[in-house]
Order: C-alpha cells, then sequence, then structure tokens
C-alpha cells in the first residue's frame, strides 16, 4: 500500500495575509491566465488541463508562477545544483499523488513543505526551483508524465549514482597516458601469416564472449522487465529542467527531485507545461518519441506558446512574419504593463543550520537500489560518526553483501572512508589530515592478524620529518618509499627469514632479518662513482654490498662488495685485508683504494647498517603503535565539535554559561556596593523611628559637609602631587644648568628622557585637578537631591 497525499488545510494566524488572500494585481493576473487556458481549452480540447493556479494550504488559489520563491539559503552545500537537489531528496519525505494519472489538487508552499518535510512531486519540484533559481540557475518546474517506477520512486532496477560515480573514477585512473619517449617494444619477427592468423582468433574469442555477454544482459533485462502498466504516458509527474547559460552550466539537463540526481530523458514520457518565476510556457511540440528530441528554445513560439508578453528569451519570429508587423494600440500596451507577473507570495526560506545537518525527518534514510543499498544519517547521531553507508549486493534479492562503502564525520581519529571487501576480507581506511604520524591511508585484511598480516600505509610525508610516503608490509618482506629526504633516500626494502621454532617462551616479537637494501637518487653535486645508487646489506652472509650511479654515456655502473671483518679474540682488534674488497670500475685509471680507505668505509658501514637495523626496528613498533591505537579508537569512538558549533560543544557551552554568570554577579555585587551616605550617620541616632526634623535637617547638613571636605582632600592631594613634580622638575632643570657642559651623551639622554616624563605627568595632573574642580559642584547637588529623595529623609526635609 502507498501513502497518497490529501488536501490538508493547516490554518494558521502567524502567516501573513499573502497565503490567505490575494491582492489586486495578483488577481489581476488570475484573471489573465484564466483568459489564457479558456482559449486553450478551446483550440485543444484533446489536451489536459493546464496546472495554472492550484489552491494554496489555505484554499486560496494562487499563480504557480508566484509560488516560486528564489532564494539562495547561506551555506555552500546548496550553492551548487547538485547539493540542493540532493539536500531536497534527502530532507523531505516522498508522498505520491492520490491519483496517478490526475493533477494535484493543492500546491504547499515552499515553506509549508520544508515544515511538513513531505510532499508530491510537485511540491519537491517547488522548493528545488526556488532554491536553484535564488542560486543563479536558469531553472524550470516542468509538468508531464513519466514511467511507473519514475512515479513510484522506485530504483531498485537502478544502479546506485554511488556507484556509477565510483565506476567511472576507476575508467579514467586506468587511462594509461601514451608517452613519446617511452621505449619502442622489439620487432615481432613472427610471419604475417601468424600473426594474421592469431589476430583472427583473437578477435573471434572476443566476438564469442561479447555474444555471451549480451546474451546474459538480455537475460537479466527480460528477467528484471516491469510488467506492463495499464496507465503508462498517463502518469503526471513534475521534475525540474536547468537550461544551459547562466552559472556556467554547458548543456541542458534534467533533475528528479525526488532522488536528488540529473537523469536522463528517456525516464520521462512527455511535457505539458514548464514555469519559472517569470512566465509561464506551454509546449506545443509532438512526445510521441520522447522528450529526448525536443526543443527548449523558449523563445521559440512555434514550439512554445508562453501566456505573459514580457517572455525574457529572445523570440524566433515565424516565417513572414515581420511583413505583417503591426503597430499595437496605446490600450493593448497598457494592459501588457498591467499583466506583468506579481511578486511571490511566499515568505522567504529559512532554513536553520540544525536541520541542514540532521538532513533527514528521523535522521536516517534507506534508498534501496540494483544489488544496491544506501543508507543515510544525521551527523553527530551514530556513536561512530557514520553518516553514509553503501552495501553492494550479489543478488537482487539483497541477500548476499559483498562489498560495503562507510563515510563518516566529525572524528577525533579523523577516520573519513571505510571499504570491505565482504569476499576477500580486504579493509580500506582513508584518513583525512592531522592525524598523529601523519597516517592517510590504511590497507590491511581483517582475517589476519599479528606479524604475518598484510597490510599498506600511506603517509603525509610532507608532513613527517623522515619523509616516509608508503610503507608495505608482507610476512616476508617489509617495504617503504621516502620522498624530499636531504639524503636522497627514496626506497627502503626489507626482507625477513623464517622464524625457527624453539622450546620455551618466545624471545621477542622482531622477525628476523636477512637482508635490507636501500634506493638513493641521483645527487649531482657528487660524482656518479661516488654517489650510491642501492645500498645492500647481507646480514646473514656479513656482506655489505654498494652500486653506484650510472655515468653519463655508459651502460654498465661501478660497484664494490666488502666482507665484514671478523674481531680477533685476544685483543678484540679488527683485521682489515685487501681480499675484504671486490670492485669493479668502469674508469680504467680509478686507482686500487689503499688499506686506510678500506677500514675506513667498512667502519662506515657497518655503523649505517646499525642504524638501519634500529631504523627497521623503529618502523615495526611504529607498526604496532598504529594498530593498537586503531584498536583502541574503534573501541571508544571519541567526536569532535568545532568552537563555532556552539549547539553541540559543551566546553564552549560552559564557557558562556559562566561568563554569564559572573556578569550577574558582578552586577549583584555593584548593586551591593552602591555607596549609602545616610547609612553611618543613621547608625549615631540608633532607632530611625526616633527621626524628626530636626535630626533630619541635622543629618543632611553632616552628610553634605563630609562630602564637601572628602572633595577638598581629593583637591589638595592633587594639589600636592602637582606642586611636587613641578619642584622635581625644576630642580633637575636647574641641575642640568649647572652641569650641562660636563655631561656626557648617556647622561643628557637620561635628562631628556626623565623630563618629558614628568611633564606628562604634571599634565595629567593638571587635567585631573581641573576636571575635580568641574565635577566637585555637581557631586554636591547630585547628594543634596538624593537626600531629598531618601524615603528616611525626604519628609521632613521637604
Amino acid at each position: 500500500k502507498v501513502k497518497t497525499q490529501e488536501l490538508i488545510v493547516l490554518p494558521d494566524n502567524n502567516a501573513p495575509n499573502s497565503y490567505k488572500s490575494n491582492n489586486n494585481k495578483e488577481i489581476q493576473v488570475l484573471n489573465y491566465a484564466e483568459n489564457f487556458r479558456r482559449q486553450f481549452v478551446h483550440l485543444y480540447r484533446d489536451r489536459k488541463p493546464l496546472f495554472l493556479a492550484p489552491p494554496n494550504e489555505f484554499v486560496t488559489e494562487k499563480l504557480v508562477c508566484t509560488t516560486l520563491r528564489p532564494t539562495l539559503l547561506p551555506y555552500k552545500e546548496l550553492y551548487d545544483w547538485d547539493g540542493a537537489s540532493q539536500f531536497v531528496s534527502d530532507y523531505l519525505t516522498y508522498v505520491p499523488l492520490k491519483c496517478p494519472n490526475e493533477l494535484p489538487e493543492v500546491l504547499y508552499s515552499p515553506t509549508e513543505v520544508l515544515k511538513r518535510q513531505e510532499g508530491n512531486c510537485f511540491d519537491f519540484s517547488t522548493l528545488l526551483c526556488s532554491l536553484l533559481l535564488g542560486a543563479g540557475y536558469d531553472a524550470y518546474c516542468v509538468c508531464g508524465y513519466a514511467t511507473k517506477e519514475v512515479t513510484l520512486m522506485d530504483q531498485s532496477r537502478s544502479q546506485c549514482p554511488l556507484l556509477k560515480k565510483k565506476d567511472a573514477v576507476q575508467k579514467e585512473a586506468g587511462k594509461a597516458k601514451e608517452n613519446k619517449y617511452d621505449v619502442k617494444p622489439p620487432r615481432d619477427l613472427r610471419s604475417k601469416y601468424l600473426i594474421k592468423m592469431d589476430e583472427r582468433a583473437v578477435k573471434e574469442r572476443e566476438e564469442e564472449e561479447l555474444k555471451l555477454k549480451e546474451a546474459e544482459l538480455a537475460r537479466i533485462a527480460e528477467l528484471e522487465k516491469p510488467a506492463p502498466d495499464a496507465l503508462n504516458g498517463m502518469r503526471v509527474r513534475c521534475w525540474v529542467l536547468v537550461l544551459a547559460g547562466r552559472r556556467e552550466v554547458p548543456e541542458n539537463f534534467f533533475i528528479e527531485p525526488t532522488i536528488g540526481n540529473c537523469v536522463e530523458a528517456d525516464n520521462y514520457l512527455g511535457i505539458e507545461t514548464l514555469w519559472s518565476d517569470n512566465n509561464y510556457w506551454v509546449n506545443m511540440q509532438d512526445c510521441s518519441n520522447g522528450i529526448g528530441e525536443m526543443s527548449y528554445d523558449l523563445g521559440d513560439i512555434a514550439r512554445w506558446e508562453f501566456m505573459f508578453p514580457h517572455n525574457d528569451k529572445p523570440i524566433l519570429m515565424l516565417p513572414g512574419e515581420e511583413e505583417f508587423d503591426m503597430p499595437m494600440d496605446e490600450e493593448e500596451d497598457d494592459n501588457e504593463e498591467e499583466s506583468d507577473m506579481p511578486g511571490s507570495w511566499v515568505n522567504e526560506i529559512v532554513l536553520p543550520l540544525e536541520d541542514l545537518q540532521r538532513r533527514c525527518p528521523q535522521g536516517k534514510k534507506t534508498v534501496l537500489y540494483k544489488q544496491a543499498k544506501s543508507e543515510l544519517f544525521a551527523e553527530y547521531l551514530m556513536q561512530d560518526g557514520m553518516v553514509s553507508r553503501l552495501t553492494e549486493f550479489a543478488d537482487s534479492a539483497l541477500t548476499q553483501p559483498i562489498k560495503a562503502m562507510e563515510w563518516f564525520k566529525h572524528r577525533e581519529d579523523k577516520l573519513e572512508t571505510r571499504e570491505t571487501d565482504l569476499v576477500t576480507n580486504k579493509v580500506t581506511e582513508t584518513f583525512g589530515a592531522g592525524r598523529q604520524r601523519a597516517l592517510r591511508q590504511h590497507i590491511y585484511y581483517s582475517n589476519q592478524t599479528g606479524s604475518e598480516a598484510t597490510r599498506i600505509m600511506e603517509f603525509d610525508y610532507s608532513a613527517r620529518t623522515d619523509g616516509l610516503k608508503m610503507r608495505e608490509e608482507t610476512p616476508a618482506k617489509l617495504t617503504e618509499h621516502y620522498k624530499n629526504r636531504d639524503d636522497f633516500l627514496t626506497k627502503r626494502l626489507v626482507n625477513y627469514t623464517k622464524r625457527v621454532k624453539k622450546f620455551g617462551p618466545a624471545e621477542g616479537n622482531d622477525k628476523p632479518v636477512n637482508q635490507i637494501t636501500e634506493f638513493y637518487s641521483r645527487d649531482t653535486s657528487v660524482p656518479a662513482d661516488d654517489d650510491i645508487a642501492e645500498l645492500t646489506y647481507l646480514l646473514n652472509e656479513e656482506k655489505i654490498f654498494i652500486k653506484h650511479h650510472l655515468q653519463d654515456e655508459r651502460i654498465v655502473a661501478s660497484n664494490h662488495e666488502y666482507m665484514k671483518p671478523q674481531q680477533s679474540e685476544d685483543k678484540g682488534q679488527v683485521q682489515i685485508t685487501t681480499d675484504m674488497v671486490t670492485s669493479f670500475q668502469v674508469e680504467r685509471k680509478a686507482k686500487s683504494p689503499k688499506l686506510i680507505h678500506i677500514y675506513t668505509t667498512i667502519t662506515n658501514l657497518m655503523e649505517k647498517e646499525e642504524r638501519c637495523i634500529e631504523f627497521v626496528r623503529g618502523s615495526e613498533q611504529e607498526v604496532r603503535d598504529i594498530l593498537e591505537q586503531r584498536t583502541q579508537e574503534e573501541l571508544t569512538t571519541e567526536m569532535s565539535v568545532s568552537i563555532y558549533d556552539t549547539a553541540r560543544n559543551d566546553t564552549a557551552k560552559k564557557r558562556r554559561e559562566e561568563i554569564e554568570r559572573k556578569k550577574r554577579d558582578d552586577e549583584a555585587r555593584k548593586e551591593k556596593m552602591e555607596l549609602d551616605y545616610v547609612a553611618p550617620f543613621l547608625a549615631r541616632i540608633g532607632d530611625p523611628s526616633l527621626m524628626n526634623g530636626e535630626l533630619a535637617l541635622q543629618l543632611r547638613d553632616d552628610c553634605l559637609e563630609d562630602l564637601k571636605q572628602r572633595l577638598i582632600d581629593m583637591a589638595n592631594l592633587i594639589q600636592g602631587r602637582f606642586e611636587k613634580e613641578t619642584q622635581q622638575l625644576q630642580f633637575k632643570q636647574n641641575w642640568y644648568q649647572q652641569n650641562q657642559t660636563t655631561m656626557t651623551k648617556e647622561e643628557e639622554e637620561e635628562y631628556v628622557s626623565y623630563c618629558s616624563e614628568a611633564m606628562f605627568k604634571i599634565h595629567i595632573l593638571e587635567e585631573r585637578l581641573n576636571r575635580h574642580k568641574e565635577i566637585a559642584p555637581q557631586k554636591y547637588v547630585a547628594l543634596e537631591s538624593k537626600l531629598r529623595s531618601d524615603h528616611r529623609l525626604g519628609e521632613f526635609i521637604n
């Protein structure tokens, strides 16, 4: 059973009058539209009725053009057509028309659709078209006919859009770039007859495979073919058309607002009308072969009949029409001016940030596709931060999952995506920038654990001090790739040997290393014969092999093989001989190395070998630390909240509440600290009930006298400081007059600095004294007025 939309009137006393009634301009335009409808019915009696002025939620007839409310919302996610259409499809719940072959009885305003979070295809299109018009697109609502699958939003026979994008990316990545400098393959010396026969066999095999594939696809298509529809070609549908031109749109395309994607024209069977916020057009073209070959030049009056004469599209005149161009009367001009489109009667569309982040009505949405299931979650709804999940299946019944793709947001561990192959147990995790150790991607197999597992880790080399770009680990090898290192190291390859099983507890987790090879890029500041290209440590054989870079115009490179010396048992000294070195020099004139040079080289190589082994053990430990950290992160997932998200940020919320509390406390403290001049003098009486006129006058005079004395004391204090600073400055000036001939440069600079500071202090004190003299009488008068208005003294003084 399919839920259908009924005519529901929602009275709202807070709604503006434009929702409940029409002004004179709207009434005139409705009459103009009614006249247009009558002429259309008279001329085309076999056509469906026009969808011109349906009632809104308050049963008030409104022109469909004025129901559109172009609005640009302050969110970058809704600025492009794909983001806006995806939001509309996710935010609203689709309700099919009550009668699939009839126009809807009511057209809700975009604001009411957002409030209800549900609607039919006309409500979807009206809201989406309003957002696209506000974002600058040349968008139109289209009323026509579609297939049964489109009208019921049945996507079980269509491929998931996410899978289409993934396939397109893989095809683009699979294209090999041709390079004219590549080495050409060797010439094929086989006979032309054999080559032709091989090509014929390959072609026949490919044709046979293609036939089998086409037969299989035809069989699947026959099985998935929908049942015959009795209402085929009559099911009413509304969608959105975006014309090329604005916002750098290269070509026209359709948007199905219920699914939020750009769709092919094959999904729709015909077009009756389309409209924007400026005009209304009726299709005059034949749609028996679909709408893909139709012309969408709205200025072509032979194919599109517009209702209002102020068509903003350039009009394509009919042949010979210019010969009969007759002037219009002034009365007709006035009628055209009066029939201009009025403004929208809908309030500005407002979308809170919380609703944008929630996306779906209940925070969750599930869509079933062909052998795929897409799940959408609101941000911060899932504990692990998941916002979307796509599951692929091997069968159409969606019972055999083969792959799962998950997207995450706002995680502290910066996890963004996780792709799991449920057949091979391969897991690919992608991380954002800012993660510890600059990890960006981790590929592993969930059924493999420990040191015998196979994994690949990719890092952001620009954020690491060692320039590590990628680390590949298998049970037998460890490969590390580097970039932009100062020592020109580009790759390190470690080969392991199998563990020897021994009886007793394990001695450690380190795998035995057999060979370590380091690869270096060319250092142009060093001669090629001295620049190492490959450095191999043969640990089991106690040898070190060095291969240098190729010299210019050479086909072979110099290399050296060193045998590590054995230490003497009695003294622990190292014995070095010339037999420990096997060399191949490209240059004939190269001299044999001396013994001291051999000793120095072997010693340095042995030290580098020890450091290299330490690096390898450090890499193994880093892998173990990352795995342990990932295990802990999956057990206790922590979410990050932006400091600008005050609704969710507990820290910012607590800080804001603490600031407000301190502000209230300061205001209360200020109220308590206000001086009560009468209180000290009332304390002398003891009992306020004994107050009389004589005591009230005495208290007033005492208060005023006390304030007067305080003002005088303050003036004397400022005056005293002013005179003291003036005397000190005069004393310093007299001292300068007496000693200026014998003063050093430092003493003169010190004197100038002192005078400048003293003059500043004197100026400030002078300003304070003058200010005090101005406000002292005002304070005296203010206190006298306050005493007269005091409820304890006022009745006796006044």
